[in-house]
């Protein structure tokens, strides 16, 4: 059979996302390696915007159905959701998203629904305007959030839920992290601009730059020697919040893909003992690479936090990164799958494995060493709850103020929501040992 066009092949993709619940990063990464280089771009777009706007264009294909359609027509489902986004979201022209989403049915071998899958397309054509607004009047498709994420973040953020909505349904910022051993970041604003590429200093991270248009890395100057790293703002806070200093023993817990462990290193020059653990000995090879292509040198090891027995010398440490795993609510911009694939009743395990991850750390740091708890997530469960009940806990515990002049102040730790042209929503709290 001929290569599936861009709809088809992203119809699939979809299905594995929604259907099977597989990330859609592991599921693109897989397809890209044998996809047509000119394809690939196509497909990661449609499949990225599907999962942003999944939640309209699923109840769009529902009113649009007379009758649903069968359990092995599930293809065309996902043709429909395809074909939706395109006409509803997209400046695709309304010929080329319903001819090519039509033909893909026949790749698809599905070619009897081929009348339907035109005919409700020709109809959300003619009736575009009046079935959005229709769409309006519910939550769960107008703000493209399911419904338990709607009700959480009411309760948690009642007056900042809608623009946390909104904010993760737009595409993130190119965000670099200079590399300031190597050039200040106004040097490195000037050899983008001299390239062509526009950018901005950020606001909060001393680090960090916001260009104005994504690019390859391969366009950015010195990238392959060094220069830069691309990562959010807010994560680049980690190492400007920690401040490692030269000579000290330092823990990057979680660590991969080990962004922040390449940025504590550069933080000190690469003059600290910095161990990084990670329990996924697959994406402990990010860290690898990431380290080589920086010049930096960490002793990388496979293990889990809640089990230091496994891989810990004994030897305390000054400082600990502890970026725990979490739901990801922060990042849903970078990852919309997020909104399918997470449940409600993932939260609460989540926050006890949070928990327990951070209780174990606190026993491999030096009296006197300060711990920063990190997360991804806008939820109070993961974040504000867990370090009050750590803190009635851990009686030689101590928080450390934190002076952001972004997000809020939740009395046990900073929030920072995801911000128009900004940084991601993040979580931090400092702790110091006594």
């Amino acid at each position: 059979m001929d290569t599936l066009n861009s709809r088809a092949q992203a119809a699939l993709i979809l299905l594995d996302v929604v259907d099977h619940q597989k990330s859609l990063t592991a599921v693109l990464s897989k397809y890209s390696q044998d996809a047509p280089h000119d394809q690939q771009a196509m497909v990661q777009s449609l499949c990225y915007g599907v999962c942003r706007h999944f939640f309209s264009v699923n109840a769009l294909s529902k009113m649009l159905l007379d009758k649903p359609l069968p359990e092995n027509a599930r293809s065309i489902h996902a043709l429909l959701w395809v074909g939706l986004y395109q006409l509803a979201y997209t400046d695709t022209s309304d010929h080329a998203a319903i001819n090519e989403t039509v033909e893909a049915a026949s790749q698809l071998k599905s070619s009897k629904f081929k009348g339907v899958l035109n005919a409700i397309l020709r109809r959300f054509q003619r009736e575009k305007e009046s079935l959005l607004a229709d769409l309006a009047s519910s939550e769960v498709p107008a703000y493209e959030h399911p419904k338990w994420l709607i009700k959480a973040l009411k309760k948690a953020w009642p007056d900042h839920w809608q623009s946390i909505c909104t904010e993760a349904n737009k595409q993130a910022p190119m965000t670099l992290r200079v590399n300031t051993n190597l050039q200040g970041v106004s040097k490195y604003l000037q050899a983008l601009l001299d390239l062509g590429i526009k950018g901005k200093k950020g606001e909060y991270a001393l680090t960090s730059i916001y260009l104005e248009q994504p690019v390859s890395v391969s366009k950015l100057p010195g990238f392959n020697e060094g220069s830069c790293s691309v990562q959010d703002e807010a994560a680049q806070l980690s190492a400007q919040l920690l401040t490692p200093q030269k000579g000290e023993r330092v823990l990057d817990a979680c660590c991969a893909p080990g962004g922040k462990t390449c940025h504590l290193l550069e933080h000190v020059n690469n003059g600290a003992e910095v161990v990084a653990i990670d329990a996924d000995s697959n994406r402990l090879v990010r860290v690898h690479e990431n380290l080589a292509r920086l010049g930096l040198s960490a002793d990388v090891k496979q293990g889990e936090a809640q089990s230091p027995e496994n891989w810990w010398d004994g030897k305390p440490f000054d400082r600990i990164l502890l970026d725990v795993p979490c739901s990801a609510t922060g990042v849903i911009r970078r990852h919309p799958d997020i909104k399918l694939l997470r449940q409600k009743e993932d939260i609460d395990n989540l926050a006890a494995l949070q928990q327990s991850i951070l209780r174990k750390a606190w026993e491999l740091l030096k009296s006197g060493g300060t711990l920063l708890y990190a997360t991804c997530s806008i939820l109070p469960v993961e974040n504000r709850d867990n370090v009050q009940q750590f803190l009635a806990f851990q009686s030689d515990a101590e928080l450390v103020p934190l002076t952001l002049s972004t997000g809020v102040d939740t009395g046990f730790g900073q929030q920072l929501f995801p911000q128009q042209g900004g940084h991601d929503g993040f979580f931090y709290a400092l702790l110091k040992k006594a």
